[in-house]
């Protein structure tokens, strides 16, 4: 059907309340609108479905929702009897109807038989994760956007190792959503009836005291946060979201003193009514932590998105306070938790630590140095998930760390996903540790450029919206392709991997051998000097994301180059 007929079948389905009758007719004479809803449904891959709210086939809405269940449904079904008897976890965020859509996908799982225990209110990301293998579950679904704007809302869909859905599942559930009609597939139940009858059970304190008990066994050295609890201050900004309890409670059993949540961002609001974008990546929204952070002379700020998988951290650099990125973060921790292990007579035989190819390159390094094993795979904490099941079955590595550049990290075996609320505990010992030695982590950041060299990165994301974006994004990218560039910033390139096909080229050589890993659309240009940059479109925005990894011998050298390979990669965009 087109888009216009969709809309058609949608405007006239009994199905609709009337309230949303009205929203679809309120459009009917803006055909860019109603193109933009219908022309195309939004796609259900293995970290599952993420759009704006609204009626329409590439909108997120209830009945989006419960198509998907019941897709997902059926698949577990299909696993047998003893599938649908484990269940699934569900859990849900703050933002505008998550809650709406989490009652309505437990209750039809319910409706197939499958058993459900939901959160009874919500809780942070990687507690669903943790449940999920606390309880056996076969699988888990958390109504989230992360840290999209409020528009957004998403459905995050887990299998039975608390790992995001392997690939071949998430292909049986979108053939099954194309394959069913959106509103006579879904088989409903009622909530409460559900409920009544022991299809659907409650998980509350019991599930958060058994994960945050998990949580505090990460902790390195207690001691050295007893040794500066007086004088160690944080202040915290969950942005209105999940880390609102979890993360102060994570800080305080670890032995902080002093933790200062910011009051007005602590109202669990999925409007976000204090911030342009709930993202902890964007230096702006720590504002309200800033003026405080002043006021109470606290040389550290931490702040976790709405589902409270993601942490930024903003700490004082003089008179000013300045982010410490997601790849600095990782560098910092890394070389942290072997530092600490080392002290304390914990360090693993094998020691590893697992990143993402779009990461930074100072991680390498840090591993060489220090004896680490290192390796790196495709973007998405289900690929780090994925080496660290093959550590355990091959009896070979113990991991320290996995991280993403986009502010994620992952300790420990009991979440299989990006996790705040541990990663919120052990920034807090790491800076307690430096602030015994009279160092911000800023400090020691520097002080890790000069011990490793300096590693500095940018990434730029180019939007493309609507039916005509995914064009532009298929175009640049067979551009790239088909005319690779010699040259990026003045600095000539090495050669390219292109990770869809697995080849490495070499200008003038052609293909010269095959990469570890394939099948993402991800193109990486090694320039001559050890810099990079990294082109992939992203798979769960409408943008392509392009990734400056520079380095040099030198601070300056290093800024200067970043700056120069940002430039050339504005270019490609236009």
């Amino acid at each position: 059907m087109t888009w216009r007929e969709t809309y058609e079948e949608w405007l006239n389905s009994p199905a609709l309340s009337e309230t949303e009758w009205e929203e679809l007719k309120s459009i009917a004479g803006d055909d860019k609108e109603i193109e933009d809803r219908f022309y195309a449904p939004l796609a259900f891959g293995t970290a599952g479905l993420r759009g704006i709210m609204g009626l329409g086939t590439n909108r997120m809405n209830i009945h989006i929702i419960r198509h998907a269940t019941q897709a997902f449904a059926e698949l577990i079904v299909s696993e047998g009897a003893e599938a649908m008897e484990k269940g699934v976890c569900v859990c849900y965020d703050c933002r505008n109807n998550s809650d709406v859509f989490a009652r309505e996908a437990a209750a039809i799982m319910a409706a197939n038989g499958v058993k459900v225990r939901i959160f009874e209110s919500l809780r942070p990301t990687p507690e669903l994760s943790f449940a999920v293998r606390h309880y056996g579950a076969q699988a888990g679904i958390n109504v989230t956007a992360s840290h999209n704007p409020k528009e957004y809302n998403g459905y995050k869909v887990y299998w039975s190792d608390g790992a995001q859905l392997p690939p071949q599942h998430a292909e049986q559930i979108a053939k099954r959503m194309a394959n069913s009609d959106i509103f006579r597939a879904p088989r409903r139940m009622d909530f409460d009836e559900a409920v009544a009858s022991g299809m659907i059970t409650f998980m509350g304190e019991e599930t958060d005291e058994a994960f945050l008990s998990e949580v505090m066994k990460m902790a390195v050295n207690r001691r050295i946060v007893a040794k500066v609890a007086d004088d160690f201050k944080i202040v915290y900004t969950p942005f209105h979201g999940c880390g609102w309890r979890l993360v102060p409670e994570a800080l305080r059993r670890l032995g902080v003193k002093h933790v200062y949540p910011v009051k007005e961002q602590m109202v669990l609001d999925g409007n976000f009514p204090t911030v342009v974008s709930p993202n902890p990546e964007n230096p702006e929204g720590f504002y309200l932590a800033v003026d405080m952070a002043k006021e109470l002379g606290s040389d550290l700020i931490i702040g976790t998105d709405p589902d409270s998988d993601r942490v930024g951290v903003m700490v004082r650099k003089g008179e000013d306070y300045v982010t410490i990125t997601g790849n600095q973060m990782g560098c910092l921790l890394l070389d942290y938790i072997i530092t600490a292990r080392r002290e304390t007579g914990t360090m693993p035989a094998m020691p590893a630590a697992i990143t993402t190819i779009v990461s930074t390159s100072m991680v390498r390094r840090i591993c060489e140095v220090n004896d680490v094993h290192f390796d790196e795979t495709f973007t998405g904490f289900k690929f780090i998930a994925e080496k660290l099941a093959e550590y355990k079955q091959q009896g070979t590595y113990t991991y320290l760390l996995g991280f993403e550049e986009s502010y994620g990290y992952m300790m420990g075996d009991y979440v299989r996903d990006k996790d705040a609320v541990t990663a919120s505990m052990l920034i807090a010992e790491m800076a307690a540790y430096y602030f015994d030695k009279g160092m911000t982590l800023a400090d020691a950041m520097d002080a890790l450029y000069v011990k490793y060299g300096y590693f500095r990165e940018e990434t730029l994301n180019l939007y493309m919206y609507g039916v005509d974006g995914l064009g532009e994004m298929r175009r640049l990218m067979a551009s790239l392709r088909e005319n690779p560039p010699e040259e990026m910033g003045g600095i000539a390139v090495a050669r390219v991997r292109d990770y869809a096909s697995g080849d490495i080229t070499v200008p003038g050589l052609g293909v010269v051998e095959k990469t570890p890993i394939a099948g993402s659309n991800v193109l990486y240009y090694d320039l001559i000097d050890g810099s990079a940059l990294v082109v992939r479109p992203s798979g769960t925005e409408p943008k392509i994301k392009m990734y400056v990894l520079a380095r040099d011998e030198t601070a300056e050298g290093s800024l200067d180059k970043v700056k120069r390979i940002a430039e050339f990669a504005r270019g490609l965009a236009g």
